[in-house]
């Protein structure tokens, strides 16, 4: 959605950490692809040079954790406009369909859930990245604290990503992030699904195209012909 009108179908997971919501992403991407509808895959923070650069500071830097929230929202921010700018919006505007493993709930859900920051100032910067580019639907992937942090710290030993950088805080603050996706998720229950994150992938996937196709169904959405291409590390995230 640009602007508050229907544009191509533009589709976000959301989740706390190891929600398995890169997986579902994927193999959302792979259902809709089956069909000859033209899929772009990505990421936040990366899908654009600028943003994988970003990504690598916000994630993967071991220092990253003494550096002060609002310059990680900002930092974010960043990204996030490059990525609307350069291949959200336009994807969107040519009738395609975007799927996008997270976006602006994750700032909400992070520098204001979890580090406490004003939920006046994150939306603020947050409408100003965006560029009028909302999700016809989000996908939260619910999962208790306490799972989803066994299954994300396993990688922790090959994985800084996973294991450190912005995410690496105690429970409390997990707590925190998980609260604010689902009040998000209450807040516009017609744009968010909610689906269990601990079912086997094989019924969250069913589950998950069983909201997206009628969405996809109604629009007049750009039909190709190119091979299923995977665009993004395919794990548990």
């Amino acid at each position: 959605m640009i602007d508050g009108s229907p544009a191509g179908l533009f589709i976000v997971f959301e989740g706390p950490e190891g929600s398995g919501k890169t997986t579902q992403a994927q193999l959302l991407g792979d259902a809709l692809r089956q069909q000859g509808l033209d899929v772009d895959l990505t990421r936040e923070p990366g899908g654009t040079l600028l943003g994988e650069r970003l990504r690598r500071v916000l994630l993967q830097e071991q220092d990253m954790q003494a550096v002060d929230p609002r310059v990680q929202a900002l930092l974010m921010s960043a990204a996030r406009s490059q990525h609307v700018t350069e291949r959200i919006r336009p994807h969107l505007e040519r009738d395609g369909v975007v799927i996008c493993d997270r976006f602006a709930a994750s700032t909400r859900a992070y520098q204001g859930g979890g580090f406490r920051l004003r939920r006046r100032d994150l939306e603020h910067l947050t409408s100003f990245a965006i560029q009028g580019v909302t999700p016809d639907v989000t996908v939260l992937l619910d999962v208790e604290v306490e799972a989803g942090l066994k299954r994300s710290l396993s990688h922790r030993n090959t994985d800084w990503e996973k294991a450190g950088g912005i995410n690496w805080h105690g429970l409390p603050f997990h707590r925190r992030v998980r609260s604010s996706y689902l009040d998000q998720a209450a807040d516009d229950p017609d744009r968010w699904l909610v689906v269990d994150g601990l079912q086997s992938p094989q019924d969250i996937a069913a589950e998950i195209l069983g909201r997206v196709q009628p969405e996809a169904d109604v629009r007049e959405l750009r039909q190709v012909t190119a091979p299923v291409q995977r665009l993004l590390p395919l794990s548990i995230a």
